[in-house]
């Protein structure tokens, strides 16, 4: 059975190629918005396995509506496509565990393997996308981390609780926070919320 999916994007071009792409190959598009305000609605009203979504919309981008998904706990799964080979956009998205991640010249040829990966569970991200941001060398302040620190990044860039942590090694929740306070330091962090679980997804490969 296929997935229900909707789909967004503010450029008629792109939202209607992409659409006539998915009903050839019999996919069920249950709506398209033309901005991020009418893709959330229609996630809220049709709740679809899966909504494709542009990154830049009018009200509510794809990211923000990304982020109102998993605040809510919605099951939609959440496939963002764009020309950016952003960083921080490719950060934002892992961080909210977005599913998918397309760049827009390879929309038409990537969008099949990712709804497919995406319904497996398993995540995707534009391969010419992680081969633009991947010729990087492990940070630095790696170093300056003990081996039980650097356990507990992992954990952290796993989306684990303090609580699933302290478990893990049979610690208490306020040593955590401890570990967590220590390491925001070492790595000369902000103490914003998130800023180390961003801090984990940027450089997930190095943990």
């Amino acid at each position: 059975m296929q997935p229900s999916i909707i789909i967004a994007d503010d450029h008629p071009l792109i939202l209607k190629g992409l659409r006539e792409f998915l009903l050839e190959r019999d996919y069920a598009i249950e709506a398209c918005a033309s901005d991020g305000k009418s893709a959330l609605n229609f996630i809220e009203s049709i709740k679809p396995d899966i909504a494709i979504l542009d990154i830049q919309m009018p009200h509510y981008t794809g990211i923000q509506i990304a982020k109102i998904c998993k605040e809510r706990q919605y099951a939609t799964k959440i496939i963002v496509i764009t020309f950016e080979k952003d960083e921080k956009l490719y950060n934002e998205a892992k961080a909210l565990n977005i599913f998918g991640y397309v760049l827009k010249e390879f929309a038409l040829t990537e969008i099949e393997n990712c709804i497919a990966s995406v319904i497996n569970g398993k995540p995707y991200f534009s391969p010419e996308l992680i081969s633009s941001l991947e010729s990087k060398n492990p940070p630095s302040e790696l170093n300056k981390l003990t081996p039980t620190e650097k356990k507990v990044l992992k954990l952290i860039s796993e989306n684990k609780t303090a609580a699933e942590i302290g478990l893990a090694f049979s610690i208490s929740s306020r040593t955590v926070e401890k570990h967590k306070s220590n390491i925001i330091k070492k790595l000369g962090l902000s103490h914003k919320q998130n800023s180390l679980l961003v801090w984990t997804k940027e450089n997930q490969e190095f943990l």
